[in-house]
Parts: structure tokens; C-alpha cells; sequence
């Protein structure tokens, strides 16, 4: 029986640092597809809101490793308000913070950098909060948006 003590130990390290349950419970929140409803983006002394129900959507998509977002706006790329934003990585949470890690985007100069998001979930409406900086591309605001859970 003692010769099986060691794999005995091992297996139990193993399972306990590789407990996915856990990693699911943590992010079981944020899990789901989200709408952006708003967002506010102030930079300096200068604020921006942009209302996300009027002339475009936004979608993240959150499953228990990576996020997703999605935009575009509603005229289907036909007029001056054509855009088309499309990202993704992993992510980490930790407390109220969720790290995004940035590996796919549109914006190619933005891949590879990561943002800590601090969120609250109300109901069914999830608030973030986060500097966006990226100094070699003189990026440096702060990033309000709130989003609502799709059913």
C-alpha cells in the first residue's frame, strides 16, 4: 500500500490545481452572450457616449475560457455608418476583475495586449470598467460600457 502513497499524492495535487468545476463556478456569471447597450469612453478632458441601440450592435460572447465580440452597424456596411469590429482571446477572472486577453482583432496593433475590466453584474446587466492603454499606439482612455444578458 505505501509503494502507492506517491501516485496516491500526485493524483491529488493534480486534481485539486486542475479543478474545473471551480474555474466554471468563478466564471459561471459572466458566462452567457451579452449585448452592449452603451458605452462611454473618456479620454483627457474629452467624453464620448455611444448608444448601442441606435445604427449599430455589439455582442460579447463569453464561455468558460474565451470572449468574443461582434460589431457592425445596422445599414449592412452601405452608407457612412458602415463598421465591422470583430475580437476574441481568452480570459482570466479573478474577484471583480476580468483580464481579457486580446489575441484576435480586426485592429491587428491591438492584438497581444490584455485589459482589466472591473464588472458588476446587476440582474441581467453587466457593468465594466477599464483603462485602455496601449502605449505604442498613444492609446491611454478610460472605457465605460454596460451590457445586457441575451436570452
Amino acid at each position: 500500500m505505501i509503494k502507492y502513497a506517491p501516485l496516491a499524492m500526485l493524483l491529488v495535487i493534480i486534481f485539486s490545481c486542475n479543478n474545473k468545476e471551480h474555474h466554471e463556478e468563478a466564471n459561471s456569471d459572466l458566462v452567457g452572450t451579452w449585448k452592449l447597450v452603451s458605452a462611454t469612453v473618456i479620454q483627457d478632458q474629452d467624453t464620448s457616449i455611444t448608444d448601442f441601440t441606435k445604427g449599430q450592435e455589439m455582442i460579447k460572447i463569453i464561455n468558460k475560457t474565451h470572449f468574443a465580440f461582434l460589431r457592425h452597424d445596422l445599414n449592412h456596411g452601405k452608407d457612412s455608418t458602415a463598421i465591422y469590429a470583430a475580437g476574441g482571446g481568452s480570459y482570466s477572472v479573478k474577484g471583480n476583475i476580468y483580464t481579457e486577453n486580446l489575441a484576435y482583432f480586426n485592429n491587428r496593433e491591438w492584438e497581444g495586449n490584455s485589459f482589466d475590466l472591473e464588472y458588476k453584474i446587476v440582474g441581467d446587466t453587466l457593468f465594466t470598467t477599464a483603462v485602455e492603454k496601449i502605449e505604442k499606439l498613444g492609446v491611454n482612455h478610460l472605457n465605460i460600457e454596460k451590457f445586457v444578458r441575451v436570452k
